[in-house]
């Protein structure tokens, strides 16, 4: 198998995946929102559960509710059998995954869930199987065949239920208003939990550490700044008026573009113009969500009169150093 093929497998295996995706898109409906408003009406857990890579994923999915406001555990079934029935008290719920609905270890556990009168959610990919059957809400998660080359490796399926489980957890988190400070509660322990709830103004560079060039300067100049200033870019103009930034990127597309002329070439020649923005008393979340919308590293902070006032990379976000706070 040549490089060609492999990497032509590569992407096969992952447009399969998004097939799946695309078709679990299609079965949200009605019993997605039933199972959602059942979770969100119970004063109790959910428990989560399944076999083999169901169960993992289960694991994960309930990682993601209690990250995110829904109160979540995992039993493993087998387990469920052998006393941890115990940890399921009335006011909870159970979300059972099962891509077939008719596995033993998950057929064995359904019994003992029905009498105990609480709801049963089923995630699966058979409507008619037993697991269905004896649910009360039957989520479908559907997908027309695994990633897998020989159609019998839990891939694709896998990866729609993740999906569907994730879109559980974050609707659920809306219903119930979770919000930012909570993040930062359920997180007291998580550096970066710390990290992304410190405003912009407690961990921007400021003063002669912003790197900065005038326009016409020359690209030794460009280098020569972002040499050592050390943040993968520059800006281009005065404190009071940006007209541009030239990032790595930016010298990368200069020098293919141009090739030896390049060193007759000013930062406005090669620089990118309208530079992203953030206001110093927004958090770092704010900027790394910005920075994920237009797929860039860093922002310039700037005040009510479009001064600037630092800038903020994302290495900063994430803890540059320790915390990555000013005179830290």
């Amino acid at each position: 198998m040549n490089t060609t093929e492999i990497i032509e497998l590569g992407k096969e295996a992952v447009r399969t995946e998004i097939e799946g995706l695309e078709g679990v898109v299609g079965q949200i409906g009605e019993s997605f929102a039933r199972a959602v408003e059942t979770i969100a009406g119970i004063k109790g857990k959910v428990i989560l559960t399944g076999i083999g890579k169901s169960g993992i994923i289960a694991k994960k999915i309930a990682s993601t509710m209690v990250s995110i406001g829904t109160p979540a555990v995992f039993m493993h079934p087998v387990d469920g059998l052998h006393g941890d029935l115990g940890t399921i008290m009335p006011n909870d719920a159970v979300i059972v995954l099962s891509n077939s609905g008719n596995t033993k270890e998950i057929c064995d556990l359904l019994p003992a869930l029905k009498s105990l009168g609480i709801a049963i959610i089923a995630i699966t990919g058979k409507k008619a199987s037993p697991l269905a059957k004896l649910s009360d809400i039957v989520v479908s998660c559907a997908v027309r065949r695994e990633a897998c080359n020989l159609g019998l490796a839990p891939t694709a399926s896998t990866t729609a239920q993740l999906a569907l489980g994730d879109a559980l957890a974050v609707v659920l988190s809306q219903i119930k208003g979770f919000n930012r400070d909570d993040f930062k509660l359920f997180h007291p322990a998580g550096e970066l939990g710390k990290q992304l709830m410190f405003k912009i103004s407690q961990i921007m560079i400021t003063g002669d550490k912003i790197p900065l060039v005038c326009p016409d300067a020359s690209l030794d100049d460009v280098l020569s700044e972002m040499t050592v200033k050390s943040l993968g870019f520059t800006l281009v103009g005065s404190f009071t008026d940006i007209i541009g930034i030239v990032t790595d990127g930016d010298l990368r597309r200069a020098l293919k573009n141009n090739g030896a002329d390049i060193c007759s070439l000013t930062a406005e020649n090669i620089m990118s113009p309208n530079p992203k923005t953030i206001q110093a008393d927004l958090l770092a979340l704010d900027a790394l969500d910005i920075m994920e919308s237009f797929q860039i590293t860093s922002l310039i902070v700037t005040d009510e009169r479009k001064t600037v006032s630092g800038v903020v990379h994302l290495h900063d976000l994430l803890g540059r150093g320790k915390l990555g706070l000013r005179g830290v």
